[in-house]
């Protein structure tokens, strides 16, 4: 990467740094993890996203939270060099890769999809995820994988098929 100052991904890159080292600790003050930032040009106003989660998942008053002290922090800096901006703090969405140890984790119960080192593709149901390896359900057999051994991960949505039954019971308890 080109370290010339007019080179807007340098810039781009120090403003996300800077961003992420700003606002990181109130993140984690409120007990949320920091996922990501963005800045992107909106016309005459920048875009600034924020993507927080957390055991548990993130509700709408858990994002009011976080956004109160995530913008009183940006008015009081001047990293967008004072242009308007607006803010969106958002969970991570379904298509997020899992590269993380918390990001398996919080995959617990749900169909993942990856690669080993090795090339080979995996599916599987999530049992548990620590620090250091997965536990899957796959093809009717228990595996662990170390997390070292296995590529970004991602959830597979899943559909499920409305049975008869199911409208019944519905009606029934309606």
């Amino acid at each position: 990467m080109s370290a010339d100052p007019r080179d807007g991904r340098v810039r781009g890159d120090r403003q996300k740094i800077a961003l992420l080292e700003l606002l990181e600790p109130l993140v984690v003050a409120e007990g949320f993890d920091l996922e990501d930032v963005s800045v992107s040009q909106a016309g005459k106003r920048r875009v600034v996203k924020i993507i927080v989660d957390r055991d548990g998942g993130v509700n709408l008053d858990d994002v009011a939270v976080v956004s109160r002290g995530i913008a009183e922090a940006l008015d009081e800096t001047d990293l967008l060099g004072g242009a308007p901006y607006v803010l969106e703090v958002t969970s991570p969405g379904v298509d997020r890769p899992l590269t993380q140890p918390r990001h398996w984790r919080r995959a617990a119960g749900r169909l993942v999809r990856f690669s080993t080192a090795e090339g080979a593709a995996v599916e599987g149901r999530v049992i548990d995820a620590d620090e250091e390896k997965i536990r899957l359900e796959a093809g009717g057999a228990e595996v662990t994988y170390l997390l070292g051994d296995v590529g970004p991960g991602r959830v597979q949505v899943e559909f499920r098929r409305i049975e008869a039954d199911d409208l019944l019971q519905d009606d029934e308890e309606g």
